[in-house]
């Protein structure tokens, strides 16, 4: 059952980049995103958000592209032959994925049973007061009215990408998907910004007010971009382990954060002006995706069709952010315990199904288990995003920083091209980031108690 593990390759440049980006770019874009901006002032958000992409968010996924292509490990793995003392942050960072995938796989499979309501032309049964409740909690009849069925369809669907490979799974699925997410997300948009109403959104969404400036604006976009690039999970490191060493590191990094943010802004641009052109609220969560636009979609002329491409698109970002957990999971396995990429992958499929079906039927038939007030998806959510999350963060910062020092990256990086933001780098990694991810671990814990929401 073992074999040796020979270390898989993203082609070049262009696969690395859709396949990190298709990871970066999940429903944190599209359900968190417009939530926060239309909370936190609009475009003063965005304007925040911004600068602390380019500063605070290219330092964390800099640091974890460059560990994992130097290292050629998954996230155990290279904080191990590190630094064996330190391989305890390779441990905390392998348990977020552990965590996530299987309640993602949950959401995804939500993400296609409304696509397929409004692709059959039954968008407005989903629009309906009540139907998502009613679907989550297993009341609806019907095998097809089960989220069991589609939560393990999505689940199938991703681990057989990642059966398949870097190079002809992961990758090739990459290049497919994420031109067609970025193309429907810009005809959505340019429609949603032709309905009567739209331009007062519009202007919200983009205009600064600086009157509106807080300190709870700067933690509310540090907290959804922290989220948003796939920091602290494995992932960054795990793909940037598939990099290839001619593949100039700082480019591709700024790249992936550009693709990012830019389909964040676009998420917004989607979402924003429509909700306001109909007179709708902007919730986050669930409640935005699942309640909210499918009304907004309902009360829009042609609104079956945008529908069922925005649900499309919807499940094309979940689909890739899913594949890349499951990777990093998949490949810790083989490197910890050498087994083959379809052994391994069977593995995670059974986790998937086994952890996931907790969150499934949490709202269900298991609703009355209750944790602090959390059903199941909501307690991994918070555990993941709120305090493994951070701690990893600020635990590699310090790490890098203190530990092994920054010249172990500026190395790797100079490696395959010049390194232009070294300066800058040393003071982040060192000082500036690991400050602000305290600020957004102590507000995560507050938030679990109910002393802060963001």
């Amino acid at each position: 059952m073992s074999e040796e593990v020979k270390r898989e390759n993203f082609t070049g440049k262009i696969g690395f980049v859709l396949a990190a980006a298709g990871s970066a770019v999940g429903l944190g874009n599209l359900w968190r995103f417009p939530y926060l901006a239309e909370q936190y002032g609009g475009g003063i958000f965005l304007l925040v958000y911004i600068i602390l992409v380019v500063t605070f968010g290219f330092t964390l996924m800099l640091t974890e592209v460059t560990m994992g292509r130097r290292t050629g490990k998954s996230c155990i793995d290279a904080f191990k032959n590190l630094s064996k003392k330190h391989a305890f942050i390779g441990w905390l960072a392998a348990l977020v994925p552990i965590i996530i995938v299987p309640y993602y796989c949950v959401i995804g499979g939500w993400v296609m049973k409304y696509f397929a309501e409004f692709a059959v032309g039954s968008g407005s049964v989903a629009a309906e007061s009540g139907f998502f409740g009613s679907f989550i909690s297993c009341s609806l009849p019907g095998i097809f009215d089960s989220p069991v069925i589609w939560f393990l369809l999505f689940a199938a669907l991703c681990v057989i990408v990642v059966m398949f490979g870097v190079e002809k799974g992961i990758e090739k699925i990459s290049k497919i998907l994420m031109p067609v997410l970025l193309v429907l997300m810009i005809i959505i948009a340019g429609y949603a910004l032709t309905m009567p109403g739209s331009m007062q959104g519009l202007e919200y969404y983009l205009m600064p007010d600086f009157s509106k400036f807080s300190m709870a604006t700067v933690l509310g976009a540090m907290g959804q971009l922290f989220y948003s690039m796939s920091l602290a999970m494995g992932i960054m490191i795990t793909y940037g382990s598939y990099m290839k060493k001619s593949v100039n590191i700082e480019k591709s990094v700024r790249q992936i954060s550009l693709v990012d943010t830019g389909v964040a802004i676009l998420a917004g641009l989607m979402i924003v002006p429509s909700v306001v052109a109909f007179g709708g609220e902007i919730s986050s969560g669930p409640g935005l995706m699942f309640v909210t636009l499918p009304m907004v979609f309902e009360s829009m002329p042609g609104g079956h069709i945008v529908g069922a491409l925005f649900f499309f698109l919807v499940i094309i970002a979940a689909m890739t952010s899913a594949i890349s957990l499951a990777e990093t999971v998949v490949s810790m396995i083989r490197d910890r315990l050498k087994w083959s990429r379809m052994v391994a992958s069977i593995i995670v499929m059974v986790m998937i199904a086994g952890l996931g079906m907790l969150s499934c039927l949490g709202f269900g038939p298991l609703d009355f288990i209750n944790i602090a007030g959390n059903t199941f998806l909501d307690m991994f959510d918070l555990i993941s995003n709120s305090v493994l999350m951070p701690i990893v963060a600020i635990l590699t910062c310090l790490f890098i920083g203190f530990v092994v020092g920054p010249k172990f990256i500026s190395d790797e990086i100079k490696t395959s091209g010049e390194f232009g933001f070294e300066r800058p780098y040393n003071i982040l990694v060192k000082y500036i980031c690991p400050i602000l991810l305290i600020l957004i671990l102590i507000t995560g814990l507050m938030s679990m108690f109910g002393m802060y929401s963001i």
